[in-house]
């Protein structure tokens, strides 16, 4: 993370967080988030040799996110609670298939660009997760559990 923070430093980017060695990056521009994503994957290529994946929010796109959380009351562990950002929301015919695999307890919405997900019996079996986490989205994807979401809008708002 500090060659991470100090490459981002040297391409512009101001006031540079990271979130322990998560790959989560908080920092300051007055670029679109697309705009900000492209420049910070052209840089970890460049910089790094790997083809990694940027998906951005605003700060205030996050404090939305972490506003809206429709799975709040139902969610008690933030660590079984994920949230999955996405580049462009998904399509039908993916929205349909995710929502039929919730199992024993397991609840999901779809949101615009993010879907909320809660797993209280962990994501280690659970084949909501594994399409989460999977390639036949059909966009670009990272989720993060809700203790992190949580942790990055903290940072974000210093």
């Amino acid at each position: 993370m500090p060659e991470l923070r100090a490459a981002l430093k040297g391409a512009g980017f101001k006031d540079l967080q990271t979130y322990l060695q998560s790959g989560n990056v908080v920092l300051e521009s007055r670029a679109k988030p697309e705009t900000v994503a492209r420049k910070v994957e052209k840089l970890i290529a460049e910089r790094f040799d790997m083809e990694i994946d940027v998906v951005v929010r605003s700060r205030d796109e996050l404090a939305k996110i972490v506003k809206r959380n429709p799975l709040g009351k139902v969610a008690k562990d933030p660590k079984r609670h994920q949230v999955t950002f996405l580049s462009h929301p998904l399509a039908h015919d993916v929205v349909e298939r995710l929502q039929s695999l919730p199992v024993r307890g397991e609840h999901l919405v779809v949101d615009g660009r993010e879907v909320y997900a809660w797993h209280p019996a962990g994501v280690a079996r659970s084949r909501l997760w594994t399409e989460l986490a999977g390639k036949r989205l059909g966009v670009t994807a990272t989720s993060r559990n809700w203790t992190t979401v949580e942790a990055l809008l903290a940072l974000a708002q210093e």
